[in-house]
């Protein structure tokens, strides 16, 4: 037998509980900056393209934002290529 519970609040408080629960949300649960720097097969992953040399190709011209922590390890700006997808995007008719 489960046992049914009613909270009654003011709307001042609801809203107030609300926004607090949004912010957790936002802080913990959305593309956190963890997740900024992907690796090069993720990245490729995203653009839909098989090819490092592709891949070099946006990260020498500029169009790929990337970081290079170590000498051997290139990481790729995730908001930078959905920017360069959403550059390309075409209108239907």
């Amino acid at each position: 037998m489960s046992i049914n519970q009613v909270i009654c609040m003011q709307s001042s408080a609801f809203y107030a509980l609300l926004d607090e629960v949004i912010s957790h949300i936002d802080e913990n649960f959305k593309l956190s900056r963890e997740n900024r720097w992907i690796d090069p097969t993720e990245a490729m992953r995203l653009l839909n393209i098989r090819s490092k040399t592709t891949l070099q190709e946006l990260r020498d011209s500029g169009r790929v934002a990337y970081t290079q922590p170590m000498h051997k390890v290139i990481l790729y700006d995730r908001e930078s290529i959905m920017r360069y997808l959403e550059s390309h995007v075409r209108e239907t008719f």
